[in-house]
């Protein structure tokens, strides 16, 4: 469960929402296959010092191959760090990009960086900046200086750093999305006028930035909490998860649609945590047919967490079941977003399942109208990691790489491959 950053709580102001929610669990038929032949391979073991501790974000990639990501704490003042890990002969090689204070420039980076549309790094702290306390959190950018003497260093500046009041408190796991000139879009898991959580946007003008909220939740049929991205359609309409709030209380799946000077909200569906699962902690991802696949971190048949699919259909949107994990302890699941391939093959992470109940990577193909699990890798609690948070990032020839936010060498966490 995140930390909730009480100096950032507010009074619940709940209005009247008029959102469609399609509650119409479908349970696919799902064929589970045994790890074939991966090979699980330890990129690097966090120390807990400069480098860094306990990563919880999944990682970025460029052109080059070299691997980017962040670590929630450590680091020169234990308050998180984004590193990279780039290809050095026959292995890698690890330098820590910068490490953050907890004062204006933020702290405890929780979800991972991106590129930005200038190729450099973009991306957010949960908490850290002068404002709510301990800081509500701020949006970051990181660029390369100069090099000198083969000496290169990377300059961090704060976009904007959140007053935990209407702007919103507290950014999740949400990458961040770019969207149009000069356009940034995210969540924050608290604040906004209902302290349930916003979705906004930051507008770059003159060397500054702006930011702006497109919707506050209300914690109602909306939703609450939103902890991970939203992502457009061709339409130009946003998509995401609300952690809590719905119907039932266990979450949502919302649409954005541009209104006039403002956005309006639309439910697509809101989680029932019995046979659909529910605390959808991660967002949502396209298929090429329009249909979109997420993942709740609990809830479902087997109570460990399912895969869904919600398809278009005349204007509404049919939920259906991919997959359900088993499990027993809270909240055991995927927490992060999917990752789909060019074949249409599902990826994800789970954080308690697995042999040892310390996580899990895992692939969902489909197969004859329904979909097959593959369990790709299990973690063992030991030198090889436990407990992956982040989601899976995919190379150019099938490579899985990703982190676990403990274990290791060290018991910090990893940084991992699986090779098919």
């Amino acid at each position: 469960m995140p930390q909730k950053n009480l100096s950032c709580s507010f009074g619940i102001s709940l209005r009247a929402t008029t959102a469609l929610a399609l509650m119409i669990p479908v349970l696919i038929v799902v064929l589970a296959e045994s790890a074939q032949a991966q090979t699980y391979k330890v990129l690097y073991n966090f120390t807990g010092g400069q480098d860094g501790a306990y990563p919880k974000a999944g990682l970025t990639m460029d052109r080059a191959g070299t691997v980017y990501g962040t670590a929630y704490q450590g680091g020169s003042s234990n308050r998180g760090t984004v590193f990279e890990l780039g290809r050095s002969g026959s292995g890698w090689a690890f330098s820590t990009l910068y490490s953050f204070t907890g004062r204006s420039d933020g702290g405890a980076p929780i979800a991972r960086v991106v590129f930005g549309p200038n190729g450099s790094l973009y991306g957010t702290t949960e908490f850290g900046g002068f404002n709510c306390g301990v800081g509500c959190g701020t949006v970051f950018n990181l660029k390369r200086t100069p090099c000198k003497n083969t000496l290169c260093s990377w300059a961090e500046t704060v976009l904007y750093q959140f007053a935990g009041s209407s702007d919103g408190a507290n950014p999740g796991y949400g990458d961040l999305t770019f969207h149009g000139a000069g356009h940034v879009f995210g969540t924050t898991f608290f604040g906004g006028n209902h302290a349930q959580g916003v979705v906004y946007k930051l507008t770059a003008q003159k060397g500054s930035w702006t930011e702006s909220v497109l919707y506050p939740f209300t914690g109602a049929s909306d939703g609450a909490n939103p902890y991970s991205r939203v992502i457009f359609d061709k339409a130009g309409k946003l998509y995401g998860t609300a952690y809590a709030g719905g119907a039932h209380g266990n979450g949502t799946v919302f649409q954005l649609t541009p209104s006039g000077t403002g956005w309006s909200e639309n439910t697509l569906y809101a989680f029932q945590s019995s046979s659909d699962g529910g605390s959808p902690f991660g967002g949502v991802v396209f298929d090429s047919s329009g249909s979109l696949y997420g993942a709740t971190s609990g809830g479902g048949p087997g109570g460990g967490g399912t895969v869904y699919e919600l398809m278009p259909s005349n204007g509404s949107w049919t939920f259906s079941v991919v997959y359900g994990f088993n499990g027993s302890a809270y909240l055991p699941g995927p927490y992060d977003s999917l990752t789909m391939d060019a074949a249409g093959n599902l990826y994800g992470t789970t954080v308690k399942d697995g042999a040892q109940g310390t996580g899990s990577v895992f692939k969902l193909t489909p197969s004859l109208g329904g979909w097959t699990e593959t369990d790709l890798y299990d973690f063992p609690s030991s030198s090889d990691g436990a407990f992956p948070y982040g989601n899976v990032l995919i190379d150019a020839q099938g490579n899985l790489y990703g982190t676990a936010s403990q274990g290791g060498a060290n018991g910090y966490g990893v940084i991992w491959e699986i090779t098919p």
